[in-house]
């Protein structure tokens, strides 16, 4: 296992500004955020213009890509066309996982199955996993859910934030089941009242992660992703270097 860290941690930036930042903080090892409504790279600008997508992400001060988000708002076949060349990108950039968020509340189960089997279809041509993200307010937000979407997708796997687990409408749901199909992992600490908190104020047991983790072989990222606020009494920039040192100290 290793450490990295999200460019959605500065998603006010550019991605230049954002990997700069990253670097700064001594990071070596970043999960780069692809959101069509972002202020960095677009899964849209990626399917304009792969050549130009490679080029940004392997000019990244010396931080190595070791996960991609993909976060597309196109519908029909253009989903799957911008997905198709993220996944290219992932493979020009030597990126395994790709996370993707999961359908809303609501969505029919089947019609989800459909899409993440397409995923999985897609990123297997280009060496690619496909990691479902545990998220509130989707249909991954209940850990038995999840775990039966990857049982119904040969192939799908999770990016497990354990946030989403501690705080919401399932705190402290037991999501054990779901380490087997983990392929990424993202972090921040947090309470059953709030979904980020200061680094050691929250729930979140780092150590029992890796440790669970490790039983089923997992050797990928442990990713910071301790977003912004407008709380003048935080800092960011020590809250993401003491997460680093921590998540340091169990490796």
């Amino acid at each position: 296992m290793f450490v990295a860290a999200s460019t959605e941690c500065f998603a006010d930036l550019p991605l230049d500004a954002a990997l700069e930042r990253l670097v700064d903080l001594e990071y070596n090892r970043v999960e780069i955020v692809l959101r069509e409504r972002g202020n960095q790279l677009r899964p849209s600008q990626v399917h304009a213009d792969l050549e130009a997508a490679v080029l940004a992400c392997r000019e990244t001060h010396r931080l190595t890509p070791v996960a991609y988000v993909a976060d597309i708002e196109a519908e029909g076949q253009a989903y799957y066309d911008q997905f198709a060349s993220i996944c290219r990108l992932a493979k020009a950039t030597k990126v395994v996982a790709i996370t993707v968020p999961s359908g809303e509340l609501g969505t029919p189960f089947n019609g989800e199955v459909e899409r993440l089997r397409e995923l999985v279809r897609i990123g297997s041509l280009d060496g690619v996993q496909v990691g479902l993200k545990t998220e509130i307010g989707r249909m991954s937000q209940d850990p038995a859910t999840a775990a039966v979407l990857c049982d119904n997708v040969k192939g799908l796997c999770i990016t497990l934030d354990p946030s989403h687990y501690v705080f919401g409408p399932n705190k402290s749901a037991n999501y054990d089941q779901l380490f087997k199909y983990v392929c990424h992992l993202q972090l921040r600490d947090t309470t059953r009242d709030k979904l980020q908190v200061r680094v050691g104020q929250g729930e979140i047991e780092y150590g029992r992660l890796t440790t669970q983790l490790s039983k089923f072989r997992y050797n990928r990222a442990l990713c910071v992703n301790i977003l912004q606020t407008d709380d003048p009494d935080v800092d960011h920039f020590a809250e993401m270097r003491k997460m680093r040192l921590l998540l340091e100290s169990l490796l």
